[in-house]
C-alpha cells in the first residue's frame, strides 16, 4: 500500500528568530518518518506567513528555494493565528492525506508527531496533542488556563482539556472542518464538532525557543472570551437569571421598606440607596456589554467577509497533475 502524504502546517507571525531552527527540526522529523516508510516522500512542511512585518516571508522563500520539502503560503495581511492556520489547511488539504498543525515556537514536542501518525494509520481521523502537565507554566497561567477549560466545559462547549492547536487531522476531517463558514473562528471548539474517530497523544510542553510570545494576557483574555461567546449562549441565560434574581431582591426590599414605614421605623437612606443604584447600574452595563458582544458577532457573520486572502503560494503541483 502506498504511503500517505503528510503536511505540517505552521502559522507564522514575526517568527524570523525561530524559523531557521524550527525548519531544521521539522525537516529531520519528516525525513525520519519518510525513511521509516510511515509517510510518503511528497510530504512537506508548509509555513503560513500571517502578514508579518519582519523577514519571516523572506526566510520562507529562501527555505523553499533551498529545499522543496518546504512550502509556503503568504497572506495579504495579518488575519490572526486561527485564520492563518485555517488558510494553510485549506491549501494543504488539496495535496495531503493528513495534516498536522503546529506552532512555530518549538514549545510543542515534535516527537509526538510519530504517535500522531501511528494513530492515524490505526484508523483515527483526529489526534489531539494534549499537555501531560503544566509544570513549566507560572501559577497564574496554569490557574487561568485550567479555569478556562473548566469554564468552557461548564458552559456546555465540547472541548478537549489542555489541548491547544497541536493536532493531526485526516483529509476528510479537514474537508469537514472547511464546511464551517463562521467568521469567528475558534478551532478548539469547531474541530470536535466535525466528528469522526479521535484520540489523544500526551506530550511535555517546553519553553519557547526564541522570540516573544504573540499571545500576551490581553490577547489571551480576548481569545478566551471569543471562544465562550462563539460556542455558548449560557452567558445570555445567566443574564436572564441575574435579572430575575435582582427583581426578586428588589421586591423583598420594597416590602421591607413598606413594613418598616408602617411600624414607624426610620428608613435607612443615603448609603444603601447609593450602593443599590451603583450596583444595579454596573450590572446593567455588564449585561449590555455581553449582549452587545453577541450582537457584534451576528453583525460580523452577516457580512460574509473572507477569513483570509492568499497572496502567494510556494508549492509543487497537486498529486496526479
Amino acid at each position: 500500500m502506498k504511503s500517505k502524504i503528510l503536511y505540517i502546517v505552521v502559522p507564522c507571525y514575526k517568527e524570523e528568530e525561530v524559523l531557521p531552527e524550527t525548519s531544521k527540526r521539522l525537516k529531520s522529523k519528516l525525513e525520519a518518518l519518510i525513511e521509516q516508510k510511515k509517510i510518503d516522500s511528497d510530504s512537506k512542511i508548509m509555513f503560513v506567513n500571517d502578514g508579518s512585518t519582519d523577514n519571516t516571508w523572506k526566510i520562507i522563500q529562501e527555505l523553499h528555494n533551498s529545499d522543496k520539502i518546504y512550502s509556503g503560503v503568504n497572506l495579504s495581511r495579518n488575519r490572526g493565528h486561527q485564520n492563518a492556520l485555517l488558510a494553510g489547511m485549506t491549501v494543504a488539504v488539496e495535496y495531503a492525506d493528513m495534516i498536522i498543525s503546529l506552532d512555530a515556537d518549538l514549545q510543542d514536542d515534535i516527537n509526538a508527531i510519530d504517535a500522531m501518525v501511528d494513530n492515524y494509520l490505526n484508523g483515527y481521523d483526529v489526534v489531539y496533542g494534549v499537555r501531560s502537565s503544566r509544570k513549566t507554566d507560572t501559577f497564574f497561567k496554569r490557574f487561568t488556563a485550567e479555569a478556562f477549560y473548566k469554564l468552557m466545559k461548564g458552559l456546555g462547549v465540547d472541548i478537549v482539556f489542555n489541548h491547544a492547536d497541536y493536532r493531526l487531522m485526516s483529509k476528510r476531517a479537514v474537508q469537514g472542518l472547511l464546511q464551517f463558514k463562521e467568521v469567528n473562528v475558534f478551532l478548539r471548539g469547531i474541530v470536535p464538532q466535525v466528528g469522526y474517530p479521535w484520540t489523544t497523544v500526551e506530550y511535555e510542553r517546553a519553553e519557547r525557543f526564541a522570540g516573544e510570545s504573540k499571545y500576551p494576557l490581553k490577547k489571551m483574555l480576548a481569545f478566551a472570551f471569543d471562544g465562550i461567546t462563539s460556542f455558548s449562549i449560557k452567558p445570555i441565560r445567566l443574564i436572564t437569571s441575574l435579572g430575575v434574581g435582582i427583581s426578586v431582591v428588589s421586591i423583598i426590599l420594597l416590602i421591607w421598606t413598606i413594613v418598616t414605614k408602617i411600624l414607624g421605623g426610620t428608613v435607612a437612606g443615603w448609603s444603601s440607596l447609593m450602593v443599590s443604584i451603583w450596583f444595579i447600574g454596573g450590572v446593567q452595563l455588564l449585561c449590555l456589554g455581553v449582549v452587545g458582544e453577541y450582537i457584534g458577532k451576528i453583525y460580523a457573520e452577516t457580512k460574509h467577509r473572507p477569513l483570509f486572502i492568499i497572496e502567494n503560494i510556494l508549492n509543487e503541483k497537486k498529486k496526479g497533475e
